[in-house]
């Protein structure tokens, strides 16, 4: 079962709160603890009514700031900065943050109404690819004919299909009564077969009117005589009262609002004979341009009237404009409009399958994983239990920079290598603080005696000097890597300025692998748009035999789930099954044979060609029995040429975030970047390397545990 749905639209005033609060109704029954967010809120995002009106209906327990995501002057704020990215990614941690408060988030989108010329008009449904989660479209069928709406559902359902959202329903809502049977009937009948269930809504007469308490807190309207409180009828229309009283009263209609200028007693006597009278409509209220207050015996006959009915407030402006503002005012569902809140979950409950729609949640999975999520769900595993990580490059900007970044998120606890007062300087130059970094300087630590020592005694077989010892210490690379294997640190991340040899090497040397592991190796978590995919060995084994294959298979498969991937792996190659002979074809086909003899629960097929493996349509012709073709997530490549090239081709081509190398099968996790690196990729292989920490010590752990005693 998903853990969270997402409401959007594409069109303004199409009814979207009915349905989430139909859809929170639904929910509230079934799930304990569930939440609601809303990603882009109107204004300044110091107020917005559907949280309100969800928070106080459903008791929900979390605060304002954390069921609202950022405003929409902040929103707008970056998409003309360019910086639509930070958008997203504030967006998508708000989120995760709240997310993991609920056993269930409703997530309800932004106003289109309240967009921007910034904002691209799909918005909502980008910020549901985003957040990986699965989505109810709303589409708007007021005064719409079928062949409309059916144009809108069609729009709708191509731009889901572009961003490879998950689309779980379609709601057409505010449909003609009259046209309501007549549209469901044919468009139920074009959409068979869809993926999507669809529901229909009929428009509910009167019910986007404001009440009269909505209008005055629109105009900020000063109370002048009459009832303050109980201000929930709805206004129909807005009528300006400008002729004499004689005809005015011809043209009065049940639930009017009056406005006329405060000099005007004889509109006002006359309105009050029209709510005494039986053979007169009653109006919703009256508002008094000008900001013109009658005279004092006005006031007094007014103050001396029993049960007046009739609210009365002042306004300043003239009464053209004051009509006008007040008929742009549009109502919306408030908490303690009750009446208008159990009309809406009426017609929700009588028009929709609740049980189906209650079903089809259940049963749906959440299969979204975009980057920005991936990066966040790294950010908050790391954080959950903070490792020590261990920068050799200090004096890189890059470097200085991604440690700010996760000295700010608070994901690890970090040491610099390098020149202190370098780097210090350095970092004032570029605006970072590095406040709770510390730093080490190798050629002066107190350390270097230890560390001397305890690489001799691991090099010494191999025949080395203390003299080389003494030497080599002075380089960045071992002194970070004698800090993790003293357990002064947890991990290590180096590459951006040296090679990946002059990285690893000393990991190799001093670290080593498991006893387990019979060959290091390496993968790349592929960040596409909808999911992530692991490439493995793309950067340490040039020709990997089949025994090596199958330790690479092995372990890429183990590293895709301690980051919750599930492991369904393919072996790739040219030809796909049996369609091909040859010696390379024959390696990759052993090494399946092989990873399925030691790790026989391992979804692994092969060899199959790239097509097949992440297709399925292709799958389906290919290898139509394979349980891997066609929904592979792991993908082994046959050599480190194919591999390394085949990534920075993804990487380039498709626009997908590689993080990585990641190296696996060592004692505990040293890491290599790409000297090309930004300081994005740093920040996620930090975070990686923690997590790979987190792992050692808990199998560490597992393995010290005494073993359960039978008595």
């Amino acid at each position: 079962m998903a853990d969270s749905l997402y409401i959007a639209n594409l069109e303004k005033d199409c009814g979207k709160l009915v349905v989430t609060l139909g859809v929170m109704e639904l929910l509230s029954r079934r799930i304990g603890r569930v939440g609601f967010f809303r990603p882009i809120i109107p204004g300044d995002g110091k107020e917005d009514n559907d949280i309100n009106l969800i928070k106080q209906r459903y008791n929900i327990s979390l605060r304002f700031d954390e069921m609202a995501g950022v405003s929409h002057e902040l929103a707008r704020a970056l998409i003309a900065e360019g910086n639509e990215l930070g958008l997203f990614r504030e967006i998508v941690r708000k989120y995760g943050e709240v997310r993991r408060k609920c056993d269930f988030l409703l997530c309800e989108g932004p106003n289109i109404i309240s967009m921007s010329e910034a904002f691209d008009y799909d918005i909502s449904i980008r910020i549901a690819r985003e957040l990986g989660t699965p989505t109810l479209h709303v589409v708007n069928g007021r005064n719409r004919d079928v062949a409309e709406i059916q144009e809108n559902i069609g729009v709708a359902e191509k731009i889901y299909e572009q961003y490879q959202c998950p689309l779980l329903a379609i709601f057409v809502n505010r449909i003609d009564p009259a046209l309501l049977a007549e549209a469901e009937a044919e468009i139920r009948a074009s959409h068979q077969g869809k993926p999507y269930r669809l529901d229909f809504l009929p428009e509910m007469k009167g019910f986007s009117m404001p009440t009269m308490e909505e209008i005055i807190e629109a105009l900020g309207a000063r109370h002048f005589s009459g009832p303050k409180a109980g201000l929930q009828r709805d206004v129909h229309a807005i009528k300006v009262a400008a002729m004499s009283p004689a005809n005015y009263i011809d043209f009065l209609e049940e639930d009017d609002m009056i406005v006329t200028p405060g000099d005007r007693p004889d509109i006002i006597f006359a309105t009050l004979g029209a709510i005494a009278s039986r053979n007169y409509p009653s109006p919703a209220g009256m508002l008094l341009s000008g900001n013109l207050e009658p005279s004092s015996s006005m006031v007094r006959l007014l103050d001396g009237l029993d049960d007046l009915s009739l609210p009365i407030y002042l306004i300043p402006g003239d009464t053209y404009t004051v009509a006008q503002r007040a008929g742009e005012i549009k109502g919306t569902l408030r908490p303690h409009n009750e009446q208008k809140i159990a009309r809406a979950l009426g017609v929700f409950e009588s028009h929709v399958d609740t049980l189906g729609l209650e079903q089809q949640v259940i049963e749906t999975v959440a299969t979204i994983m975009s980057p920005l999520m991936f990066e966040y769900s790294l950010f908050q595993r790391a954080r959950a239990d903070r490792q020590h990580i261990v920068l050799p490059e200090g004096e890189d900007e890059r470097i200085l920079r991604a440690a700010e970044i996760l000295r700010a998120r608070e994901v690890v606890d970090l040491t610099l290598l390098g020149e202190e007062k370098t780097i210090r300087n350095r970092a004032a130059s570029l605006g970072l603080k590095l406040q709770d970094v510390t730093i080490i300087d190798p050629k002066s630590s107190p350390l270097r005696e230890a560390f001397i020592e305890s690489l001799y005694e691991a090099r010494k077989y191999k025949g080395i000097t203390r003299d080389w010892a003494h030497d080599a210490i002075s380089d960045v690379s071992y002194f970070g890597t004698l800090m993790v294997h003293t357990d002064r640190a947890d991990g290590m991340v180096s590459g951006a300025v040296h090679t990946t040899q002059h990285t690893v090497r000393p990991a190799f040397q001093i670290i080593r692998t498991r006893p387990e592991v019979s060959v290091v190796s390496s993968v790349f978590f592929m960040c596409m748009e909808t999911r992530v995919l692991v490439y493995g060995d793309c950067a340490v084994n040039p020709n990997p035999n089949s025994e090596e294959l199958a330790e690479i298979a092995i372990r890429s498969a183990e590293t895709a789930a301690m980051f919750n991937i599930e492991p369904i792996v393919a072996m790739l190659s040219y030809s796909s099954g049996s369609s091909g002979q040859g010696e390379d074809v024959e390696r990759v086909r052993e090494a399946v044979h092989l990873a399925r003899a030691r790790r026989p629960g391992l979804k692994i097929d092969g060899p199959i060609q790239y097509d097949a493996a992440i297709d399925l349509s292709v799958a389906q012709e290919k290898m139509p029995e394979s349980e891997v073709a066609g929904r592979a997530t792991v993908f082994i490549f046959p050599d480190l040429n194919t591999g390394n090239n085949t990534y920075k081709a993804v990487q380039r081509s498709a626009g997908a975030v590689a993080i990585g190398p990641i190296l696996q099968g060592l004692n505990k996790p040293v890491n290599d970047l790409s000297r090309g690196c930004l300081v994005s990729d740093i920040v996620n292989t930090v975070a990686i390397t923690a997590i790979q920490a987190q792992a050692v010590k808990k199998q560490a752990w597992l393995q010290s545990a005494p073993a359960a005693t039978t008595i």
